[in-house]
């Protein structure tokens, strides 16, 4: 009776059966701050990432990915929501200083684990969540099974996981202070829930489908890889700046810890039957020495810098090996491709599109829509106020401070946006900037702070 009321609570009319297959499990891996050309499947040369290279090698390599938006919360809120962050009450970082908060997440929003739960899922969180520090918006509370890791923002320290001087690393609803680097952490809890749940039958024998959220906190500053792993950079790397070499260090260091997840999978014999989602909150910091590729600027912008991120997707069997596609798509797009693979069907309540067709082969062209990107944030340079960008067909309308005017480029002609063409271009202008202000009149309806 429970599932039938909140099957019908979400919107969701029916469940479909896979053919030949049983359900699959599902592992979305989410890393912080990684540069679009941070691993070296995509050309970049001093940095080694087998890890997400296999991903790319044994299944979909997506060449216009784009984080939903160009900081953290608002980007986690659009992939377990499958909406445009605004609308769900996160248009900026949410933080743990209440006068530097700026989102709080809509209680009344669907979170994937609860339609996934309904069809028989269970649902587990590995590492950040940074969707609210205390209830309601705790992740047990929104629909995970399972909860190990952090509830904040960033860590001041790898090793002793405080922010601000509190400590935020739970498991489930406890306070605990585990010892270790945290992307150790992530990776060893992320690998026993595996094993935990290949162990796990349901009453007629079959094999229960899980759903693992892994939110790595690499390689987001501060950038403090071990020691040894830097000197493995240096060594294969001689000449490689500091700053550099620190930061392939810790993104190595993750890539080591998402290769022990992916190989735990071929351990327990679970690799043919899990979709396995790969991507980045947003682009990577250039103070750091990040590569984002050919594009603009950096996280914190609306340039493609900040908003263009890696994303690839394994499926043996289902997803060919090796696939490349230029469709565009965004974060929120990950929630209906889950429900759409674990045969959950959804009354269209999300603004996010399934992408499952082209990750099966399928003819898919790229849907019309207008994209949205959203921050708001505190401090002299934002002052509380958003920024934004629309992106409709090749042109892209931004705002990237609050204080300038609004830009106006053509993707397909200047991907670099170096040309602003708000003066040669006054109808195109004109419409993308009636556009954007109608979406953000539709946001403003949205509470983003608690009452």
């Amino acid at each position: 009776m429970f599932v039938r009321v909140l099957l019908l609570l979400l919107g969701i009319v029916g469940l479909r059966t896979l053919e030949g297959a049983e359900r699959p499990n599902v592992i979305v891996i989410l890393v912080d701050d990684l540069g679009r050309g941070d691993y070296s499947g995509f050309g970049t040369p001093d940095i080694l990432t087998p890890a997400i290279d296999r991903l790319g090698r044994e299944g979909m390599t997506f060449n216009n990915f784009y984080a939903n938006s160009c900081v953290c919360s608002p980007t986690r809120a659009a992939l377990l929501t499958g909406r445009y962050p605004d609308q769900v009450g996160v248009p900026g970082v949410i933080r743990h200083t209440v006068d530097n908060s700026w989102g709080w997440l809509d209680p009344a929003a669907v979170l994937l684990p609860q339609p996934l739960k309904a069809a028989g899922y269970h649902s587990a969180l590995i590492g950040k969540w940074h969707l609210g520090l205390e209830s309601p918006n705790t992740p047990t509370e929104r629909g995970f099974d399972d909860f190990h890791g952090f509830l904040g923002d960033m860590m001041d320290d790898y090793w002793t996981h405080l922010r601000g001087g509190q400590n935020f690393m739970r498991r489930n609803r406890e306070v605990i202070d585990p010892q270790g680097h945290a992307t150790d952490l992530f990776t060893e809890w992320a690998c026993d829930y595996l094993t935990e749940r290949a162990a796990v039958r349901d009453a007629s024998g079959q094999a229960v489908p899980f759903f693992l959220y892994l939110a790595y906190n690499a390689p987001h500053d501060p950038i403090q890889p071990p020691v040894e792993w830097v000197e493995r950079v240096r060594q294969r790397v001689p000449g490689i700046a500091d700053k550099r070499a620190s930061l392939v260090a810790l993104i190595e260091h993750m890539d080591f810890g998402i290769g022990r997840v992916l190989d735990r999978l071929d351990q327990l014999h679970l690799s043919e039957n899990t979709l396995v989602i790969f991507t980045s909150d947003n682009g990577g910091v250039l103070g750091h020495g990040a590569v984002n590729g050919p594009w603009r600027s950096e996280k914190q912008h609306m340039y493609e810098g900040g908003l263009r991120v890696p994303a690839m997707v394994r499926w043996p069997g289902r997803i060919a090996a090796g696939s490349r596609t230029d469709r565009i798509a965004l974060t929120m797009d990950i929630f209906p491709t889950v429900l759409d693979a674990a045969g959950v069907e959804a009354v269209p309540v999300a603004e996010g599109i399934s992408f499952l067709p082209t990750l099966v082969g399928e003819v898919q062209e790229n849907t019309t829509r207008d994209l949205y990107f959203v921050r708001r944030e505190g401090g002299p340079a934002y002052g509380g106020k958003t920024i934004e960008a629309l992106i409709r067909g090749d042109w892209k309308l931004i705002q990237d401070s609050p204080f300038k005017p609004l830009e106006l480029y053509n993707l397909k002609s200047d991907p670099g946006e170096t040309t602003n063409l708000t003066s040669q271009e006054p109808r195109v202008y004109q419409e993308l900037s009636t556009a954007l202000r109608r979406h953000i009149q539709q946001a403003g309806r949205i509470p983003w702070q608690e009452p």
